[in-house]
């Protein structure tokens, strides 16, 4: 897998995130290190295309905890 930095700054846009107050910043941080580990622990190995797929098929996303759209 990536390096987490590169994924969550380059693939996520974490770096360019206007979230800055409180503890808003940490929390998203911890949301993003949660997808990227759910992402690895399916088998995916390229952050971007995890990302793309997800975003393009969410319902895929929602399955995996027992949600439907």
């Amino acid at each position: 897998m990536e390096p987490l930095h590169h994924v969550r700054d380059v693939t996520i846009g974490e770096d360019a995130s206007r979230v800055r107050t409180g503890n808003a910043p940490r929390a998203m941080a911890t949301f993003h290190n949660l997808a990227i580990g759910l992402a690895d622990a399916l088998g995916w190995t390229n952050m971007t295309e995890a990302v793309e797929h997800y975003h393009t098929n969410p319902a895929h996303a929602l399955q995996w905890f027992g949600l439907t759209m």
